[in-house]
């Protein structure tokens, strides 16, 4: 009973108000059963047992692609839509052929066979505009596992494996995050030693950064380098702002 009412939370967290009705229904049906002992625990449960902040972006934003996606995937339609990657900010157009809805890591994702690109291909929702449900449709192929797919996918992506130093006045944010390093090294300095890995040298340095001066990057180079030049920008950035507010002030 408890894990109905918990997975009721969660469908509407993930899904907003697409789903939100159905799984409502769902646990008054559920409830209408029960004796009274299981309906107090549930109680116990929506009061107790939360879970919230699971989309990084506004689901009710989402919603009307989701929607339409959903619909797509459900009745094997093909989708026109714009699509902007980090590679092409301003967006291409791409037909795909929608497979299946992820949610991970806290966004959404369309998988399905990308016809620009001939091939599978991985896209977040969030960066979809201009989606159009098409009259085409298309067959599953027999073989498609979503998730052997995505087990494999991140096995294809290229890792790059970094290494930092937290000064010892500045440990305790190492600690703070230890669930998200790989490896954690405390030294008999004060200082700790950490490892993650990024996909790409520009997200790695958008995480170290995130950190400012508690962190050194010791490994790779490249990281190390990005960091270096992205800080000395920001640096001439601020101190360019700062003069030109002097010359004009308010």
């Amino acid at each position: 009973a408890v894990a109905v009412s918990l997975g009721t939370s969660l469908v509407h967290e993930m899904w907003g108000q697409l789903y939100h009705e159905a799984a409502q229904g769902a646990l008054a049906k559920l409830e209408n059963v029960l004796p009274d002992e299981q309906r107090q625990e549930i109680a116990w449960a929506r009061r107790s047992l939360v879970a919230t902040g699971m989309n990084r972006s506004d689901i009710e934003k989402l919603a009307p692609s989701l929607e339409k996606l959903r619909r797509a995937v459900r009745e094997n339609r093909r989708v026109s839509m714009t699509y902007q990657s980090g590679s092409n900010p301003h967006g291409e157009k791409r037909d795909l052929d929608p497979y299946a809805l992820i949610h991970r890591w806290g966004w959404w994702y369309v998988v399905g066979w990308c016809h620009l690109r001939e091939a599978l291909r991985t896209f977040r929702v969030d960066r979809v505009s201009e989606l159009t449900l098409t009259s085409q449709g298309f067959s599953l192929p027999a073989d498609f596992d979503i998730h052997q797919y995505m087990a494999q996918e991140w096995k294809d992506i290229p890792q790059i494996k970094v290494k930092l130093r937290f000064a010892p006045q500045f440990a305790s944010l190492a600690q703070f995050s230890r669930g998200y390093w790989e490896t954690f090294d405390e030294q008999t300095d004060g200082s700790v030693l950490v490892t993650f890995s990024a996909p790409e040298v520009n997200g790695a340095a958008s995480n170290v950064l995130a950190y400012g001066p508690a962190v050194t990057v010791l490994e790779p180079p490249e990281v190390r380098q990005q960091v270096k030049e992205w800080a000395q920008a920001t640096l001439e950035l601020y101190s360019a702002s700062h003069h030109t507010a002097k010359q004009n002030p308010v």
